[in-house]
């Protein structure tokens, strides 16, 4: 277990790029050999290693018996890859079947793919896209930081106590914050950073709309 935890960043990224590769092989032999039965092999691989990794997060923890930046990041990982990184997938496999259709001179793509991919050049559609999931993310991060703060609170005024007074932010330290313990604290801080970088760059399709047409 040891090695486990002296080698834990390099085992995370050795698995995220056989990740990365097991989908590539998947569109390859599914698309380009024509091996669909074959290339669910390659989808199942993509699986287990993401099962894998949240499994090496939960030893991580059992081993030194507390909730690291590794772990935070490993969750974030799972996270994604089982909501938005679903749908980016399946950008992925749009892209592997009118690529690799094109070299082999064969059509792939469906009509629907062509809509979906039409629509997705669209500014207005994605500014909406957008929109849409920063709120679901807002509703997300405030029920889940409502959770967290009632740990470290005493009441619901305590909370806009500290809504309305961010200045326990620049201390930096949990005693100074609503949140129970370092740990707690941690993740709610590296959620907010994200957070907040989620939803301005969601929100930036509507401010900024782009121009018909120049969205690829």
């Amino acid at each position: 277990m040891e090695w486990i935890v002296d080698y834990q960043w390099e085992i995370f990224v050795t698995a995220e790029v056989l990740s990365m590769a097991a989908l590539l092989l998947f569109g390859v032999v599914r698309y380009l050999l024509g091996k669909r039965t074959s290339s669910l092999m390659f989808l199942l691989a993509f699986l287990i290693l993401l099962a894998a990794e949240a499994f090496l997060a939960i030893l991580i923890y059992q081993e030194t018996g507390e909730i690291s930046t590794f772990q935070i990041i490993i969750t974030v990982f799972v996270v994604y890859a089982c909501t938005f990184g679903i749908f980016d997938f399946m950008k992925l496999d749009r892209w592997m079947r009118k690529t690799i259709g094109r070299w082999r001179g064969v059509e792939l793509m469906t009509d629907k793919d062509y809509r979906i991919m039409k629509k997705n050049k669209d500014p207005k559609f994605i500014a909406k896209k957008y929109r849409w999931s920063s709120i679901a993310h807002l509703l997300v991060f405030i029920v889940v930081q409502g959770i967290f703060w009632s740990y470290g609170t005493d009441s619901i005024e305590d909370m806009i106590g500290y809504v309305t007074d961010l200045s326990w932010i620049e201390s930096g330290t949990a005693a100074d914050s609503p949140y129970a313990n370092e740990t707690v604290y941690g993740i709610g801080m590296v959620w907010g950073i994200a957070f907040a970088a989620d939803f301005l760059y969601s929100w930036s399709y509507t401010l900024f709309p782009a121009k018909s047409g120049s969205v690829k």
